[in-house]
Formats: structure tokens, sequence, C-alpha cells
């Protein structure tokens, strides 16, 4: 399938690819569904294999956004934008700047701020000709990736009840040990977890065991690690058939975007008796960090608000075990229902 099959298919309402020459920006910027309001997401930066790559990743990660406010009860809808190319080499103000002009030409139909490969300094280069970017403000108690990494912690809380155990002792193989994973790990070595992670990064992993203590594996055994938990926190759709049948785990709890490979791998690890947390309801900290930019929550508002994550994913798996249905399933099924009834009251 082309880029544009997969616009079509998941229902995307706008998608812009951007080129500027003189900076050599190359980016795609894709709005999913604004029935709840404008769209919200990140824009991350990456070198793709190629840019149609870059075009699928960015609708992907759009319509995951659309279901993660829907799933969150925000007044948002789902976008996602992807700058095309090697941060550390081709990032530059110039670029920058170009980009945040292409976001303020939207007019506000897509919001956004920092992801892989575009962090706090970046979106203040483009706050200067966009009010369309956002962030937590320097000197608050938690920033988003706090707040996401915080969400993953009350979903693995909860997996730990669901499992009869408490966070004392639980074992969790986390991979990825960024921005978000590296937070999420010092939360868990607080409460006592015993950790086993890993990261494409060694430096990021020598840091985390020296000072948590964890044990680490490389970046593929992860998936063979015996553990209660594992909790993926580094890139999507890494969960499918060969990875899958590797794990050794009872519950799977992570912030990475876009988890299953395909909607059937859910159905996969149902099948195997392993408890699923879906990523866009567990890793929905980061978004819900917005009510706080917005001042529509303070920080202890914004802060219950993802902890209550944890009792949400609770009551998920409460319906999902009553209807003998997988979790994301469930979850789907949720979401579409927010968005029907949202597009019946738009049309009045």
């Amino acid at each position: 399938m082309t880029a544009l099959d997969f616009a079509q298919a998941w229902g995307h309402e706008e998608v812009h690819l951007v080129h500027d020459a003189p900076t050599g920006l190359r980016a795609v910027i894709a709005v999913h569904d604004t029935t709840l309001g404008p769209a919200v997401g990140g824009t991350r930066m990456r070198l793709y294999p190629s840019f149609d790559d870059a075009v699928v990743d960015a609708l992907r990660l759009a319509r995951a956004m659309t279901y993660k406010s829907a799933l969150a009860d925000m007044p948002y809808g789902g976008g996602k934008a992807v700058i095309f190319g090697d941060p550390a080499r081709d990032k530059s103000r110039a670029l920058l700047n170009a980009y945040a002009r292409a976001v303020d030409r939207l007019g506000g139909r897509f919001e956004t701020g920092c992801d892989m490969g575009i962090d706090l300094r970046d979106v203040a280069v483009m706050g200067r000709l966009t009010k369309h970017v956002g962030h937590t403000a320097a000197g608050a108690r938690h920033d988003t990736a706090a707040l996401a990494a915080l969400g993953v912690f009350a979903g693995i809380g909860a997996a730990a009840q669901a499992l009869g155990r408490d966070l004392m002792g639980l074992h969790v193989a986390l991979q990825g040990v960024g921005q978000v994973g590296g937070r999420l790990a010092r939360f868990l070595a607080e409460a006592g977890s015993r950790l086993t992670v890993s990261d494409v990064d060694p430096a990021r992993v020598e840091r985390v065991c020296a000072e948590l203590g964890a044990a680490s594996v490389s970046a593929d055994d992860i998936y063979d690690v015996t553990a209660d938990v594992f909790s993926p926190n580094a890139g999507g759709g890494i969960l499918n058939d060969h990875t899958i049948a590797r794990l050794r785990v009872a519950a799977v709890v992570g912030a990475a975007n876009d988890q299953l490979a395909e909607d059937r791998h859910g159905d996969l690890l149902h099948a195997r008796g392993i408890l699923y947390g879906p990523d866009y309801l567990v890793n929905a900290g980061g978004l819900l960090s917005v009510l706080f930019e917005k001042g529509e929550l303070d920080e202890d508002g914004i802060e219950e608000r993802v902890r209550d994550i944890g009792p949400r994913l609770t009551a998920l798996w409460a319906r999902a075990g009553a209807e003998s249905v997988p979790p994301h399933r469930v979850a789907d099924r949720m979401v579409e229902e927010r968005l029907a009834r949202g597009r019946a009251r738009n049309a009045r």
C-alpha cells in the first residue's frame, strides 16, 4: 500500500507535505480526525529509510493520537508530524523556523510540541514564529516526558494488582531508557521493582544500571527476559509474530506508541494469556500535559489526572474480562463510540 492508500484507509482528514529548499526541510504533517477538537500531537525528527516511511509513520501516529485523546476524554483530535532527517546532523534554526511557518499556516488545526529528536530548545525556537506549539513551563514539577512516565508507572501498578503482586519486587523488563523510559525506570526503582533494561544506546543503559542497580541485556534479548511485565518504551510496531512468541511475561504495559504491528497481534497476546495495556491509554500522560500547558489544570490536578490512568486501565481490563474480548478491541470500541457521539453532535 502507498502512503495515500493508508491515509484513505485510516480516514485522515488532511496530509501536508512540506518542502523548503533553502533549509533542506522535508516534513509531513498528518491530521487524522478533528471531531472532538483541533488535532494535537508531537513533532519528531528522525532519519527513516525513505520519506515514504516517514509519511506512513506520521499517519499511523496521528491515528493513534485520535484514539489516545478520545479514550482520555479530551476535547482534541489526533495529529502528528515528522521532520525527515538526522537531528544530530540536519537540524538548524533555519530549518525549525521553516517548519514553524508551515505549522502556523494551518491556523490552529494542528497543535504540536516535543517528540523524538525535538526538544524544549527546539520548541522555544519554533514558538517565536507560531503560537501553535506548546510545552510545560520552565520550573514546573513535571514536564511532558515525566507525565508520560508517571502514567505508565500507574499502568504497571495496575498490572501488578491484576497479577496479585505488589510493585515491590515486581520484575520489569524495560525496553528503552530515553526521556520517558529513563524516568519510568526511576519511578519503578523507587517503588522497589527489579529492573532488566535495554536500549540501542549503550551509554543510556550504563547510566541507568549505575544509578539504579538495574541488570541489562542487549536490545534484541529484552524479548527473552523472564519477568512479570514487559514495558516497551522505544519504537513502535515491535509486537509482532516473532517477538510475541518470545515473550516470557504476564503483562505488557509501556509508553511506546503504536506497539502492535497489526491489530491481530493484540489478539495473539490475548490468546497467549498476556495482559495487554493498550498504548494509547497507558501513554496518555504526555497528551494530558496539554491541560496543564493551557492552564485548565494545576500541577496537582494534572498529576491526579495522570495517575488515574491506573484505575482506568483496571476498569478496561475488567470490562474486557467480562466480555471475553481482548483489551485493545474493547478500547477501540470505546473510542469509536465517543467519536460517533461527537459526529452526531457536530451534525446538529
